[in-house]
């Protein structure tokens, strides 16, 4: 018999999940606390923008005219149980309050609700991020908790998804990553990814620890590399050098390579920064701080960005922002996403508001998320309404709408034509000819 998938939690993870498993031809089922959340999903809508995500949901959503019907979702524990051979959790491990420590709650909570509805042997699957050890202590508790007893395992097989991009990572990932205990739990998962396997995606059998830190290291990597080259651009400040041209020179070297090597305003969102802060916070615990000290400095280096376009930001305000219009173009933390956890953006544009001067933010997508986590800021429709009569435009989130405008006709609103790009992305040639003065960071010879 063909194995039935649940997913418990249908945030970015789980609900993407849940889609892209219906899509290799499972029977899925959907779990979240949430009833909103539920129904919304039920009704073939996404609570949050990912692109391809809400096709993907009317293509398999049950009750829908067309629909393969085999994606559906509920709020109970026990139908999911009852359900499903294989059951992923995909619930949210925020950074703790006051704390650099991961919040192991909700994943705690998953677990303690679906095990003592095991009475028959099923595979618990954690595709949370999660501090090193979290999964050994997990399946000694699965193993008390559920009837089935040892027959209910678990394995941890760490997601690696961009978000914007989170469909494809999940439908033709890079690798395919899985920490286990016993053969049984690698078999049903070389089943689950079979289709992903025979297309030659790379799989991966580890440890517990192992698979744990895989994520973990990953995250650091990437958050170092971005860091390291805006460090170059506060080189290139001082020293009149190009940051950009440094960086693309370094690019063609294939033990770096080009890729988050592109200096700027700096990372945010729900995963980088808290992961990086987890795995130094667990470290600590294992007696192993000294080994992630650098990446107490990765974590500084990026907070520097945003303080460094607000002092640019005033720089070209003649000093002072009382009085002065900026239009900050993005408030999403990346593009394609509608997400605002730790957004650079809005981080900048919040403290630009508070030492006076008047703020107005668009995003292709964000803006509804935006209004209500900043309420203080003011909010534009469009590019143009925002940069109307600003002194300085900010382009803050690197849309592919904002590459596309025209210098002339945003110049044609604002009350000076002074353009700060904080993310090194826009045409300096096609921007100075319609006028404007450009300044991006680490590029102080660019103007």
């Amino acid at each position: 018999m063909a194995l039935r998938i649940t997913v418990i939690g249908t945030g970015y993870l789980g609900a993407t999940h849940a889609a892209c498993m219906a899509e290799l031809g499972f029977e899925v089922l959907g779990l979240d606390i949430d009833p909103e959340k539920i129904a919304m999903l039920a009704a073939g809508r996404v609570p949050m923008y990912e692109p391809g995500l809400a096709e993907l949901l009317v293509k398999h959503v049950a009750g829908h005219e067309g629909s393969s019907g085999r994606l559906r979702f509920t709020s109970s524990y026990q139908e999911a149980a009852d359900f499903g051979d294989v059951h992923f959790i995909c619930v949210n491990t925020p950074q703790k309050k006051g704390e650099f420590a991961a919040d192991m709650s909700y994943v705690d909570s998953a677990l303690d609700s679906l095990a003592p509805h095991l009475t028959r042997p099923a595979l618990v699957v954690g595709k949370s991020t999660v501090p090193v050890g979290s999964a050994g202590r997990l399946a000694e508790r699965l193993a008390a908790l559920a009837p089935a007893g040892e027959a209910a395992e678990l394995a941890w097989n760490p997601e690696f998804l961009r978000e914007g991009y989170a469909v494809g990572d999940t439908l033709h990932p890079d690798r395919l990553v899985v920490g286990v205990r016993g053969g049984r739990a690698e078999q049903l998962l070389r089943e689950v990814y079979a289709t992903l396997i025979d297309e030659g995606v790379p799989f991966v059998v580890t440890d517990y620890p192992t698979s744990e830190l895989v994520k973990a290291a990953a995250n650091s990597f990437l958050a170092t590399k971005i860091s390291f080259i805006n460090a170059m651009a506060e080189v290139c400040e001082s020293a009149g050098a190009d940051v950009s041209q440094l960086s693309k020179a370094l690019s063609y070297d294939e033990r770096i390579g080009g890729k988050f090597l592109n200096a700027g305003l700096g990372f945010g969102g729900g995963c980088l920064p808290k992961d990086i802060r987890a795995f130094m916070a667990r470290a600590g615990e294992l007696g192993a701080d000294q080994a992630l000290t650098f990446l107490r400095e990765v974590d500084s280096i990026n907070m520097r960005r945003r303080s460094r376009m607000v002092e640019l930001a005033r720089e070209q305000c003649g000093g002072g922002f009382l009085g002065r219009r900026v239009a900050v173009l993005g408030a999403a933390f990346k593009p394609n996403s509608d997400d605002i956890r730790d957004s650079p953006a809005l981080n900048v544009a919040a403290q630009i508001q508070l030492q006076g001067a008047q703020v107005t933010v668009y995003d292709p997508k964000a803006m509804d998320n935006a209004r209500k986590m900043f309420p203080g800021l003011a909010y534009a429709d469009s590019p143009l309404e925002a940069a109307e009569g600003a002194h300085v435009v900010l382009h803050l989130t690197e849309w592919q709408e904002f590459r596309e405008l025209d210098p002339a006709e945003l110049g044609a609103v604002v009350a000076e034509r002074r353009m700060l790009d904080g993310r090194n992305v826009l045409d300096v040639a096609a921007w100075r000819a319609a006028g404007w003065t450009y300044r991006a960071m680490g590029r102080p010879t660019v103007e």
